[in-house]
């Protein structure tokens, strides 16, 4: 989707980010089981699906644009380290997408599992577990349950990455497939 050297989106991939975003806000910040200093949600596959689809630049600014919005939508303080969190979701993954071309699928998918884990790692035990201590949770008490929370939700994130990634998406995303009804007519 790059036309040169230099970054520059399409309008393409500008609605497609903006439709990330979008999906990411709903199932982070309204389809979400909020436990306080634990968050069960979805919506970081958006982003993991940015950064795979768009590259690791737009997967970046897909997860710092929804982690503003979001602290916007529910009235939270930024805070740069969950911030950083958000935005690694988005680059690690496009980071790996270059890694992931002219492969077969079954190690497209082992790259992308990977890519998750490693993002889960930095993301969820790192970044945000440093950025809710530094809001003041204390440490030991909350890094059990985000063990927990990572054990569970990095295998689901795995998947639905992997289903989304293999699905017809990913050809009207990154391919020059057309929905159908949107073909010029020649008359």
């Amino acid at each position: 989707m790059q036309k040169n050297s230099k970054q520059q989106w399409s309008v393409k991939t500008l609605v497609f980010m903006a439709l990330l975003i979008a999906i990411q806000l709903v199932l982070s910040r309204v389809f979400v089981i909020d436990l306080g200093v634990y968050r069960i949600t979805l919506g970081t596959v958006a982003t993991i699906l940015a950064g795979l689809w768009m590259g690791p630049v737009a997967g970046g600014v897909c997860g710092l644009v929804s982690d503003i919005i979001g602290c916007f939508i529910k009235g939270y303080a930024i805070n740069p380290l969950i911030t950083l969190a958000a935005i690694t979701w988005g680059v690690l993954p496009g980071l790996a997408k270059k890694l992931m071309a002219e492969k077969s699928k079954k190690t497209k998918t082992v790259i992308m599992c990977v890519t998750v884990f490693i993002s889960a790692i930095l993301g969820t035990l790192v970044f945000t577990t440093a950025g809710l201590v530094l809001m003041g949770a204390n440490f030991f008490a909350i890094m059990p349950g985000r063990l927990v929370q990572f054990a569970i939700m990095t295998p689901i994130y795995c998947v639905l990455t992997t289903l989304l990634y293999f699905s017809p998406l990913t050809s009207l995303v990154v391919g020059n497939v057309t929905p159908v009804g949107l073909e010029k007519k020649t008359v």
